[in-house]
């Protein structure tokens, strides 16, 4: 994670905010591409599950991406669009609950293979848990959209 400091002007800000959004996005593309990768793998059950490393991988990333989202992004967009007086608390409170619950399903998506030793007893519930993990994160991420799109994109019109 990137360490930023409080920007002085609403353009520096939106600047280094930028910045951030840019590499919390590419962080998502790799989570989609990792669990692509996952999600190919779900039908196969070897005895030596390498697909075991793969969950792994995807729940780092995982772990990383959503709380990158709570501890950074989330407060920084909404601190930007306080600095330009746009206020946001209608869209925010439309959109923080879901994305919590989103949340919620990935720490417990998390909790349950975040280890060899779990994943390989989970396997079973693998296809059935990924199916629901993929659908409420892409969930999350239109939400996400709409946060940076009404929150940082329409600002940059105004501090340009």
């Amino acid at each position: 994670t990137t360490m930023l400091t409080e920007a002085t002007s609403p353009t520096d800000h939106w600047g280094s905010v930028d910045k951030l959004i840019k590499h919390w996005l590419k962080e998502r593309q790799e989570l989609i591409v990792l669990y692509c990768k996952v999600d190919g793998l779900k039908e196969f059950t070897p005895q030596d599950t390498p697909i075991a490393v793969k969950v792994q991988a995807l729940c780092q990333v995982l772990i990383d991406y959503v709380s990158a989202g709570h501890f950074e992004i989330y407060h920084k967009l909404v601190k930007e669009a306080e600095l330009c007086n746009h206020d946001c608390q209608d869209l925010i409170s439309r959109i923080m609950p879901k994305i919590q619950d989103s949340t919620e399903l990935a720490l417990a998506f998390n909790d349950r293979y975040a280890s060899i030793e779990l994943c390989e007893k989970s396997i079973p519930l693998l296809a059935k848990d990924l199916n629901k993990l993929g659908m409420v994160m892409v969930e999350r991420f239109d939400l996400e959209d709409q946060l940076i799109d009404r929150l940082h994109n329409r600002l940059r019109d105004r501090v340009a």
